[in-house]
């Protein structure tokens, strides 16, 4: 299994918009991070979780040509505002299957009506095959996925686990019953948004207890904000086995 970071930054991405912060104006290229996004290939399979407003800009970036689906962790902008970019693949592939929970559904529908309008359809909208997706497993290719819950400030999000991988982001809090779920994993993906404590996600201290608590044997923060500070000097602080995600990172596990 091979995991591409399409993107690795908080809502606004670095660099923030009209910021003079240092980070955003840093030449490291892994100080510049788009939405919060991954891809996820095994055999022929190919699914991205999320698919922001940079997703059309992170396809043609990594080269990827096929998509089996989108799963959505939750409904928030900058997680599903590139769903309409799934037309090119939709061309070439016909119907696009999403897996989402159906409080997101519903959030998609009101966002996207024309895509999954069933009369009058405009010609060239995308198709979708909806799969509603609960906190139980389900099957994607050969791989059984599991969701696991938790608290993005009042808002319940999924993360997934893909045998020894798991993505979580958004989070800032998680019952014990849905952390028994991830351990035992090898490869755990984590948000760590920035130093100071935040309402509605990890900050670094809280996303490096979350790792502790489930013990992989890596983690990789993601969903950064210029915040945390400069990837190189963040990263030399970590422990050795926890790194700083940055975008079109690849890893295989």
């Amino acid at each position: 299994m091979k995991v591409t970071f399409l993107g690795t930054g908080t809502s606004q991405g670095i660099p923030v918009i009209g910021s003079k912060h240092p980070v955003c104006l840093s030449k490291d290229s892994k100080d510049k991070r788009l939405r919060t996004s991954v891809l996820i290939e095994w055999k022929n399979y190919s699914y991205v979780i999320d698919c922001g407003p940079d997703f059309r800009q992170q396809m043609l970036r990594c080269g990827c040509e096929k998509l089996d689906g989108v799963i959505f962790t939750h409904e928030h902008s900058d997680h599903v505002l590139g769903l309409d970019d799934i037309r090119p693949f939709y061309f070439r592939q016909g119907d696009i299957s999403i897996y989402a929970h159906k409080r997101v559904l519903k959030a998609l529908k009101k966002r996207f009506d024309y895509i999954f309008q069933t009369e009058n359809r405009y010609p060239g909208a995308p198709s979708v095959s909806i799969q509603r997706i609960k906190n139980k497993p389900f099957r994607l290719g050969d791989v059984d996925v599991v969701p696991v819950k938790g608290k993005h400030y009042k808002l319940s999000v999924f993360g997934f686990r893909f045998d020894d991988f798991c993505y979580t982001t958004d989070i800032k809090s998680m019952k014990n019953n849905e952390i028994e779920k991830i351990k035992g994993v090898k490869i755990l993906v984590v948000n760590a948004l920035r130093i100071e404590s935040h309402y509605s996600h990890f900050n670094l201290e809280e996303a490096l207890d979350f790792i502790r608590k489930i013990n992989p044997e890596r983690a990789y923060l993601t969903h950064i904000s210029h915040l945390l500070g400069f990837h190189a000097e963040v990263e030399a602080l970590l422990p050795k086995n926890v790194f700083l995600a940055y975008d079109n990172l690849k890893i295989s596990i």
